[in-house]
């Protein structure tokens, strides 16, 4: 076979296996959106992450926003947080490394992290059933909605 044509696939231990280096190269727009989070210490939908990213960015577009969101968790540096009849709102992944719930403002949409959890669970499943996981998400008016 000519030398030429060869595949230049990397070998396999050259290739990327780390959840980091799967993100790839840091990017202003991915550092911007991951400090926005932090910052703001609450899931954030990727609405409310533009329109505070295009602050610090203003050429930065919603798709680019969605772009960097899918590929900082799949880095595993952020966390979708799933809320009813919602779009998924993104925190840090150490957040999301200690078991906690979230309410919902049904007022201004936004959502926040409660500590803890109320545990005793088990004891309302039925006969037979056995519980692999939950999630509680309250609902209500947040303190800047209720003032």
């Amino acid at each position: 076979m000519d030398p030429r044509r060869q595949s230049r696939k990397a070998p396999p231990a050259a290739r990327r296996t780390s959840a980091q280096e799967a993100l790839g190269r840091t990017t202003r727009q991915r550092s911007a959106l991951l400090d926005i989070i932090a910052r703001e210490g609450r899931p954030l939908s990727p609405y409310e992450l533009h329109d505070l990213a295009v602050r610090v960015i203003p050429s930065m577009s919603r798709s680019t926003v969605y772009r960097n969101l899918r590929a900082l968790e799949d880095a595993r540096q952020i966390h979708a947080v799933s809320i009813p009849g919602q779009a998924p709102r993104y925190e840090l992944a150490r957040a999301a490394a200690s078991h906690h719930h979230h309410f919902h403002c049904q007022r201004c949409d936004r959502v926040y992290e409660l500590e803890g959890c109320p545990g005793g669970l088990k004891g309302l499943l039925p006969r037979g059933f056995t519980l692999e996981d939950h999630t509680i998400v309250l609902t209500g008016k947040c303190g800047a909605c209720v003032g």
